[in-house]
């Protein structure tokens, strides 16, 4: 069955001290969340176990991203998470500290719903 995305989110996060890739992504992930509040399902009837969620992560160091446990913070639907180069590291003259930035896009899908509905008029 073909899906249509029906939500696209974005959030920033960081860590400025640990260096924890995994942290940073979290928290964008969390940010991306907060902008949304999703009334669809409950007004269509559609469970939420048919949304399928894609999550990528942006971060300077891929690799240093636990995509499960990303994963495990979404709150609806079948979670994809996957890390690519981008994000941001910004390091401190001084202590040498480097900063963690991580930006996220949350895509949520749905099988198509054409068809199923008609509007009163």
């Amino acid at each position: 069955m073909s899906e249509k995305r029906i939500i696209l989110e974005m959030g920033t996060g960081n860590d400025l001290y640990g260096q924890d890739y995994t942290k940073a992504a979290r928290r964008a992930v969390q940010d991306a969340l907060h902008h949304s509040s999703i009334t669809l399902f409950s007004k269509l009837g559609i469970d939420h176990s048919e949304m399928r969620v894609m999550v990528t992560i942006a971060v300077q160091d891929p690799d240093k991203v636990d995509c499960d446990l990303v994963a495990a913070d979404l709150p609806r639907g079948r979670a994809e998470v996957r890390a690519v180069k981008g994000g941001l590291n910004v390091t401190d003259a001084e202590s040498d500290a480097v900063h963690v930035v991580a930006t996220a896009a949350i895509e949520a899908w749905l099988p198509d719903q054409a068809g199923n509905y008609r509007l009163n008029t």
